[in-house]
């Protein structure tokens, strides 16, 4: 028996890794990353290649674990923080998990990876799931809200009844008394149906809020406001892609085509599409 086979190196126990988690055996994969972890501490990617094992296990926690040993040792580590927001949008730390998908995006354009489109995705995905969050307090507020007005509306209604009969004289008869209380019962509950109706009429506007994806940034993830279309055909927020020119390159960040900032050209076709949709879901630009 070798030296190398009975006393493997680091690397060498990287390699078995991969090879047991292609094979989707990730148990046994982990195993092979932590003893190349202990042999090498010192290497983020046997780090990142035992939080992806984790994170096809599900197991959250660990996976960010890992990631966060990865970053300390190189704070620029691109799966580190794609595979630690990853498991952060499975844990809910939306916030957390938008914030480090987004600079995995970053690093990976200025590192000039390819990832296709594994981060936007995921980075679409958080912030949707984000939303859905506040929305779901903004309908609870809006019922709590939608529950006191109606007692306002019971309680005044009854106020007035309360008054009426103690205004009554003796000069109504007991049939005008009653005509008078039936009167006040069904401006309440008109009152209360026109309530009923005008939120539910913004509850169906609610369900209906959702941004396509194609009105939105490629690099943002954000509802485009000044698109501009390359001769690639990908339409970017203007400021950002700018932005990419500047610090990562001229090149096209989805088709790596070489470009300027002189090639850009306003999509006004989609900025007609965007204003349309805006003015329909004013709604979009909390979003």
């Amino acid at each position: 028996m070798s030296k190398s086979s009975s006393n493997p190196s680091d690397s060498e126990l990287k390699e078995q890794g991969n090879k047991l988690f292609s094979m989707r055996h990730y148990d046994q994969a982990i195993g092979c990353y932590t003893k190349a972890i202990i042999k090498n501490p010192a290497v983020p990617t046997y780090f990142t290649n035992r939080a992806l094992c984790y994170l096809k296990l599900k197991r959250w926690e660990q996976t960010c674990q890992d990631c966060k040993r990865a970053l300390d040792i190189d704070s620029n580590h691109v799966k580190g923080h794609f595979f630690l927001g990853s498991a952060l949008l499975e844990l809910e730390s939306y916030d957390e998990a938008i914030k480090h998908l987004q600079r995995a995006n970053d690093l990976a354009r200025e590192q000039k990876q390819n990832f296709g489109d594994d981060i936007a995705s995921q980075i679409r995905l958080a912030r949707k799931k984000r939303w859905n969050i506040q929305e779901e307090k903004r309908i609870n507020q809006e019922i709590e809200l939608l529950s006191y007005l109606n007692k306002l509306i019971l309680d005044d209604s009854q106020r007035q009844i309360r008054k009426v009969k103690v205004e009554n004289t003796g000069k109504e008869s007991e049939e005008e008394l009653q005509n008078k209380i039936m009167e006040l019962e069904v401006k309440c509950d008109n009152y209360v149906s026109e309530l009923t109706s005008l939120f539910a009429k913004v509850d169906e506007r609610r369900r209906k809020r959702d941004i396509p994806d194609y009105l939105c940034g490629k690099i943002s993830f954000e509802l485009l406001r000044e698109p501009v279309i390359t001769p690639s055909g990908i339409t970017y927020e203007k400021k950002d892609i700018i932005e990419h020119l500047q610090r990562v390159g001229h090149f096209d960040p989805v088709t790596r085509v070489k470009l300027t900032s002189d090639q850009l050209i306003p999509n006004y076709a989609m900025k007609e599409v965007i204003d349309a949709f805006v003015q329909d879901n004013e709604w979009a630009l909390d979003y």
